[in-house]
């Protein structure tokens, strides 16, 4: 990878320049180089210079350049001030007014299952049921009889008009089945918490037209009561079951390829967004371990902070103290919180509610977790020093969870616990200083508000929507912290896209959604940087360019502080540094 790299020597007459004055010599030029270098623990690896950093820290928010050694922030000053610590040995980059601040945080993703959705169909892009069954029937050309077909990322609220029947939202499976006869499909909703299966899957599955619906889920039926295919929350665990047998018959060898595949596919992806840590949302004591090894061998692109999740609580008592690690493998692999779900996606009439749906009165939600269950779990994290992470969407679910913090909390008044709620998307008002008095970090996505936006209104109602909808500003100003991020492969990992949701609340129509609830731009860079970090128990060496904090960079080509809102869209991640390496460079020419 070639760099732009301006060397000493030019650095050097640009020093004296700005002094008013030229080496009259190369004798005097090599003076000036022995002296830098007599102090030769304070001579840089690597400097950036010549641009504006940002550096999210109250003490010195902005400089012009900063000096790392040891994959740590030596320094962060004047371009003058930096170039004390240049010596020949030294990697200067001119940043030529770019902007260089805290490398991203993703606060809430699912690292492998970012690899993975970019290893199967991505319906992301899909604005039609039509457009899904093309893709599926490109897909079913190409495949052997009996091969899974997998995809994910359809909404059906991106969906236009169409002229067939709809069931939630959603068409019978017969033009999908079509298509496919030879081969099982299971396409995932966006926010994983509902699956469209075809009829080869849902024989597989054992989901026929008169099977009832197990606890905790939904099979969507049509007016006839035969099932069409749509299988909300934990009604798709047999089909997920079926997955898990496929993955059992391949080889270890073959298991590992693919995972190390998923991890090289998610850590590209984060680079090239300027994601230098990840919260993942979370997996299992398996994959903890090929995580752990991969992060011991240097192959972990980013630094993740995994929550152990898919394990019953009897397996958690009997092996959680043993997966626990802080700062793993020069910081790279941290394992110390357990994740559950309480309730499922507002999208899919999931979401727990205080009342019920506005365009579903039938139904208030479907609780995911029994609450005597989900306090086991927060005991089992207290006992053995975890956080606890719990999904909560709806106003119900958020109650819930924070009732049951308070409870356990309490019982130790002392101590800095710092757990989580994920997503808190719909809050009674009287919740958000709750999350302040407890201590509780808020992990949402600012995203979540303009992709949702169209049709929160719809789900909820107008008076919900805007009084208890993503209410950012309310938990700001109650004191709260707020830890930014995108779902991936929910949404796309875009903090860029996350950062404008957050401080302009505007979707895709052109409308902003209840903009009062709005941060303001240094909130959001905060929020997806500090707020991160505090987040994990991290901000001692990570979200911000503080001086013996580890040196994850990013680059971008403007300042999101300034420029206007109709230039945040073209804010671009030019280059991004994980412990002051370079491991993304937008092209050769970037810098």
């Amino acid at each position: 990878m070639t760099l732009n790299f301006v060397r000493v020597f030019s650095l050097l007459l640009l020093f004296l320049a700005l002094a008013g004055c030229q080496p009259a010599d190369n004798q005097s030029t090599d003076a000036l180089d022995e002296g830098l270098q007599s102090s030769a623990n304070q001579i840089a690896d690597l400097v950036l210079t010549g641009g504006t950093v940002l550096t999210v820290d109250t003490n010195q928010p902005e400089a012009e350049a900063i000096a790392v050694k040891d994959g740590r922030i030596l320094a962060v000053g004047s371009i003058d001030e930096i170039a004390n610590f240049i010596g020949k040995s030294t990697d200067v980059i001119d940043l030529d007014g770019r902007v260089a601040m805290p490398g991203f945080i993703e606060g809430h993703g699912h690292f492998l299952g970012l690899g993975q959705a970019l290893m199967i169909l991505d319906l992301m892009p899909t604005r039609s049921f039509e457009e899904i069954v093309t893709i599926v029937a490109d897909a079913a050309a190409n495949a052997e009889p009996g091969e899974w077909i997998v995809g994910r990322g359809w909404h059906q609220e991106r969906w236009g008009k169409t002229d067939e029947p709809l069931y939630d939202g959603v068409p019978h499976h017969r033009s999908l089945s079509g298509v496919s006869p030879d081969n099982p499909v299971i396409l995932f909703h966006a926010s994983g918490h509902a699956a469209y299966a075809n009829a080869m899957a849902l024989a597989l599955g054992a989901i026929e037209d008169d099977t009832p619906n197990i606890e905790g889920g939904t099979i969507v039926r049509d007016n006839n009561l035969d099932a069409t295919g749509f299988l909300r929350q934990a009604a798709q665990v047999p089909i997920r079951a079926l997955l898990t047998q496929a993955q059992a018959s391949l080889s270890e060898d073959e298991l590992q390829a693919q995972f190390e595949s998923q991890v090289e596919l998610a850590g590209q992806e984060s680079l090239r967004h300027g994601v230098t840590s990840f919260h993942d949302m979370g997996t299992n004591f398996a994959d903890i371990q090929r995580l752990k090894l991969m992060a011991e061998a240097g192959q972990l692109p980013v630094r993740l902070h995994v929550a152990v999740r898919h394990e019953t609580n009897d397996a958690l008592r009997a092996r959680v103290a043993d997966v626990r690690m802080i700062g793993h493998a020069n910081g790279f692999l941290t394992v110390r919180a357990l994740k559950r779900n309480i309730d499922g996606a507002l999208g899919t009439h999931g979401a727990w509610l205080l009342e019920p749906y506005a365009d579903k009165p039938e139904t208030s939600g479907l609780p995911q977790t029994s609450l005597a269950n989900l306090r086991e779990t927060a005991e089992i994290a207290l006992e053995n020093g975890f956080q606890l992470n719990t999904h909560a969407i709806g106003d119900r679910g958020n109650r819930e969870v924070m009732d049951l913090y308070e409870a356990l909390l309490s019982t130790r008044p002392n101590e800095d616990l710092r757990w989580r709620v994920e997503h808190a998307q719909t809050l009674h008002p009287d919740e958000a200083p709750r999350f302040a008095k407890l201590g509780v970090i808020a992990s949402m996505q600012g995203v979540h508000a303009t992709s949702d936006g169209p049709w929160v209104e719809q789900r909820l109602g107008e008076d919900r929507a805007q009084n208890r909808a993503y209410i950012w500003r309310s938990l700001l100003d109650a004191g709260a912290t707020i830890c930014n991020g995108t779902d991936v492969p929910v949404e796309a990992i875009s903090p860029i896209a996350s950062y404008i949701s957050s401080v302009t609340r505007r979707m895709s129509n052109g409308e902003q959604f209840f903009p009062e609830q709005s941060m303001g731009r240094m909130e959001a860079l905060y929020s997806y940087t500090m707020g991160c970090a505090k987040a994990v128990f991290d901000d001692d060496e990570l979200g911000s360019l503080t001086p013996g904090k580890r040196a994850d960079i990013v680059v971008l080509n403007a300042n999101p502080l300034t420029v206007s809102e109709e230039q945040l869209s073209a804010l671009e991640v030019e280059m991004t540094l994980v412990g002051g390496e370079v491991r993304y460079l937008a092209s050769d020419e970037a810098l």
